[in-house]
């Protein structure tokens, strides 16, 4: 009886007030179905095999920070490691490390100094790699300000190295890599941006990084539209303040515990403080409505 009473007391309301609460009941329903399930997915989804996208792993900026650190994840997971950097003795040194932990790895090394000549540098890239089953890539290598500074007192230099460094040298490595999973028909693509370019709505005082990031992350969502049908998945990872040597700080969240994180995708291994970059990255996109979670790992 209650129910027809409520039947008919919708009824006798005006049409735009039926309107506007089916309006209202469906944003309503919206917005909860897109919470759920950003919480499965960042929460509750257990992560992936991720040796299924092939036995080999190309990480850029591999000798320090988040880099060294998925480096460590990966070669645990039984992936072979390709490690880029600029640094010969830095290569050497986190090799070393890596087999002291795991003494099977598999470890080749690539010297590209992601500021100077990339031509030579993603050339050598492209001929170690050749043949090797490369499922994932990691784009890593970065740089910012020294310090902050106002636009018009950053110089001419930094500012050719910011974009060389943060824009054309992810872009390259992923075209010399990105070809042979199509051909594979499988894998992976993991881009370290910023939460400067994402979480916050300005990142004054480090403006042209801030905006080299926010390429990073247009970069990687073009590309999962491109080849999400063709069997490579695409992630953009936007933490905020890592305690490593770009980001001139000693304690806030360390590389060891974000990269763990990024390598597992679920809540099994990932601590509280990992969660709260989770947190915090996805509250503009939910507030806003915009994809944020790739499904990579």
């Amino acid at each position: 009886m209650e129910l027809c009473a409520c039947l008919a007391s919708l009824k006798e309301q005006p049409a735009w007030i039926l309107a506007l609460s089916t309006v209202g009941f469906l944003s309503i329903l919206k917005a909860s179905v897109g919470t759920l399930l950003w919480l499965y997915v960042s929460f509750i989804r257990p992560g992936r095999n991720i040796a299924g996208y092939g036995s080999w792993a190309v990480v850029t900026g591999a000798t320090d920070g988040i880099g060294r650190s998925i480096a460590f994840q990966l070669a645990g997971r039984g992936l072979g490691l390709v490690l880029v950097g600029r640094s010969p003795d830095k290569l050497r040194d986190v090799s070393a490390a890596i087999r002291d932990e795991n003494p099977k790895a598999r470890i080749e090394t690539v010297l590209i100094d992601f500021a100077g000549d990339l031509v030579e540098g993603i050339a050598r890239l492209k001929e170690a790699i050749k043949g090797m089953d490369v499922g994932i890539l990691v784009n890593n290598a970065g740089m910012s300000y020294p310090y902050a500074k106002y636009f018009h007192e950053v110089d001419a230099e930094l500012i050719k190295d910011l974009i060389k460094v943060n824009v054309e040298g992810m872009t390259k490595v992923t075209h010399v890599v990105l070809p042979g999973m199509v051909e594979r028909k499988r894998g992976a693509i993991l881009n370290i941006g910023s939460g400067a370019a994402v979480v916050i709505p300005s990142d004054p005082l480090y403006a042209v990084y801030a905006a080299t990031k926010a390429y990073v992350d247009q970069f990687s969502k073009c590309l999962y539209v491109e080849y999400k049908g063709k069997g490579i998945d695409v992630q953009c990872q936007v933490p905020l303040y890592v305690a490593t040597k770009m980001a001139s700080i000693r304690e806030v969240f360390f590389p060891h515990s974000i990269g763990r994180h990024i390598c597992s995708c679920g809540p099994a291994v990932a601590g509280l403080r990992e969660k709260v970059h989770t947190i915090l990255a996805s509250f503009p996109c939910l507030v806003h409505g915009l994809p944020f979670a790739r499904d990579c790992c």
